[in-house]
């Protein structure tokens, strides 16, 4: 059995209940309070470490429901994105234009990397909702973490670790300023600061811990992120990769993997595909009303076409001094997105691509996650003791 440690899972849990049920409640804000300091008082003198666990829980849940509160009566105003983020975006859209995108990629690829949706074809919006593939035009942890890696490659040596992460961190933030600090793009950045960090000292780098703790400073800033669609989708997506991946990593022997690189590497696009649309499934459908049922065969092709492109894009604004070589990228930049065009639109013509008109109640997206819970426990006491704990 897999053993999950992950003290700052339940209190964001807790967290979540009690933004939750706070936005039904009237305004208990100062007796909430009094007993938010109360109760942790009381908890820590207690010489048992369980009630010291249940009375933090509880300080938890009851300053979840004090945000939730405060949230319904005071709601939280989201600072507009500075105007100068604004203008270089749209100076950057200008130049796509400039290095020959063509118009039929310029869409996809203002929304891969400035998080433009506005330029995307409705036929094309189509395409990827149907086959699965919508959240390569949204921009979450996957683009950060393509970023992050391309980045890396300048910093290869280990002599100047600190501040090659520094300058990598810095970066990253200022990318998620000027697409205008999305939940899920703001959620990324911290997490991939905290591995960042943490691989200075060889720790766990990525683990629910990380995700917690996102969670919980995102929350506490602003509870009204509970509610955005991308928060939720970015952080289901992670939880259950972060549970699943290591079940179905070891369904097949760890020799053959190391032995076959290419088959290691189809199944792990595979299993972080699987575990993902495990995640997100059930809140696509609540929201959308839509299951792609070839999802996985859309993200064989989608996934090294986000690195292609995000790779392209970002060595097009390094090679603005040499002309011949920047129009070149661009076309193959522009070639293979619209050859990614032409392969998403042929899935999403075969037969039974995707379940339309499904409608959910928040109820039963709450049992559907329940039921993936009980599976969850019950597929972990059937593998083999992993060498790491989550």
């Amino acid at each position: 059995m897999i053993k999950i440690h992950a003290p700052l899972f339940p209190l964001t849990c807790c967290l979540i209940a009690g933004i939750t049920w706070g936005g039904c409640l009237d305004n208990w804000t100062i007796p909430l309070l009094v007993l938010v300091v109360a109760i942790p008082i009381i908890s820590l003198i207690s010489r048992w470490p369980r009630y010291q666990t249940a009375g933090i829980w509880c300080c938890m849940l009851l300053l979840g429901i004090v945000l939730g509160i405060r949230e319904q009566h005071h709601p939280h105003t989201r600072p507009s994105v500075s105007t100068k983020a604004a203008k270089v975006r749209q100076q950057l859209q200008e130049h796509y234009r400039q290095w020959g995108i063509s118009d039929e990629a310029i869409g996809v690829v203002t929304a891969m990397t400035l998080g433009e949706k506005s330029q995307l074809d409705s036929r094309v919006k189509e395409t990827f909702s149907k086959t699965g593939a919508a959240h390569i035009l949204a921009l979450s942890g996957l683009h950060l973490m393509i970023i992050y890696s391309f980045i890396s490659l300048f910093f290869s040596r280990r002599r100047f670790r600190l501040l090659s992460q520094i300058v990598i961190i810095t970066a990253l933030w200022a990318f998620a300023f000027l697409v205008g600090m999305s939940p899920s793009i703001v959620r990324s950045a911290f997490m991939i600061s905290i591995y960042s960090l943490l691989s200075l000292g060889h720790r766990e780098r990525m683990s629910i811990n990380t995700l917690s703790l996102t969670a919980i400073v995102m929350l506490i800033v602003n509870p009204q992120s509970l509610y955005d669609i991308g928060f939720q989708l970015s952080f289901m997506a992670v939880l259950t990769i972060l549970l699943f991946n290591p079940l179905f990593g070891r369904l097949i022997p760890l020799h053959l993997l190391q032995r076959h690189h290419w088959l290691k590497g189809l199944w792990g696009l595979t299993i972080v595909s699987i575990s993902a649309q495990i995640g997100t499934a059930p809140l696509v459908a609540y929201y959308f009303g839509r299951f792609s049922i070839l999802f996985l065969l859309s993200n064989f092709i989608v996934m090294p076409m986000a690195t292609a492109v995000l790779y392209l894009a970002i060595s097009c604004l390094l090679t603005c001094w040499w002309g011949w070589l920047q129009h070149l990228l661009a076309t193959v930049l522009s070639t293979v997105v619209v050859w990614t065009n032409g392969l998403l639109l042929g899935i999403s013509q075969l037969p039974y691509c995707s379940i339309e008109g499904i409608s959910l109640s928040p109820l039963q997206v709450a049992l559907i996650f329940v039921v993936v819970g009980c599976v969850y426990i019950l597929f972990s006491l059937t593998v083999p003791k992993a060498r790491q704990s989550v």
